[in-house]
């Protein structure tokens, strides 16, 4: 299967690290802490993935836009109280290791902001594991395809050789749109129904599963 694909581009949170609970809290935390309604974990959830203004509008449409500031600030309080204590997901390293062993490119495309991922890797030891990234304070969010095409453009990358894998219907609509393949993990954000209304390329239920779907044992 691996033979398809010249480029595996990966999401972070509820992909490759074992995020999507801190950040659900931190979004509700700082909601609370601003006095305005908590959103529920399904809703909150639900906009792990996208950019910043879209993700507030769905998650916290009270808040007004002179607080945006004061809510960012709030969340980051709360996040990164966690990030200490975040993890990556069993499967993740071996998965890594074993695609760069074979030579295959590997990329990040996540929602999260540059500063943010970059920190992210270097905590769990991958900082030098992708060719390239791309977060969404530098272009266009997901579900948009901005990020695959400027990854697959600055890999020298056909899409239709390209692997998007994905915990959230956002990666899935960004991988359609990009004209690349795509799977969908439902350890992540978003529920299997969901992932599976997105018609991925395949759906898997952990990273030890895609490991064995890409590069069977022999």
């Amino acid at each position: 299967m691996l033979d398809r694909f010249d480029l595996v581009v990966f999401d972070w949170d509820g992909t490759l690290s074992d995020s999507p609970a801190a950040i659900v809290r931190a979004i509700q935390d700082a909601a609370a802490d601003l006095g305005l309604p908590v959103p529920d974990d399904a809703t909150a959830s639900h906009v792990i993935g996208l950019g910043l203004h879209e993700a507030l509008a769905r998650a916290v449409p009270d808040l007004p836009p002179a607080r945006v500031a004061e809510y960012s600030a709030r969340y980051r309080v709360h996040y990164l109280a966690r990030e200490d204590q975040l993890t990556l997901f069993p499967g993740a390293r071996e998965l890594i290791a074993a695609l760069r062993g074979a030579g295959v490119p590997l990329a990040i495309a996540t929602g999260k902001s540059r500063h943010g991922l970059q920190r992210a890797l270097r905590q769990v030891g991958l900082a030098d594991a992708f060719e390239a990234t791309r977060c969404a304070d530098q272009t266009h969010p997901k579900p948009h395809p901005a990020m695959l095409l400027e990854l697959t453009a600055e890999l020298m990358v056909e899409p239709a050789r390209t692997l998007m894998v994905g915990d959230t219907t956002h990666d899935l609509q960004m991988a359609a749109a990009a004209g690349t393949a795509s799977v969908g993990l439902t350890q992540g954000a978003h529920p299997s129904e969901a992932l599976a209304a997105c018609a991925p390329t395949m759906l898997f239920d952990s990273l030890a599963d895609l490991h064995r779907w890409l590069m069977p044992p022999r």
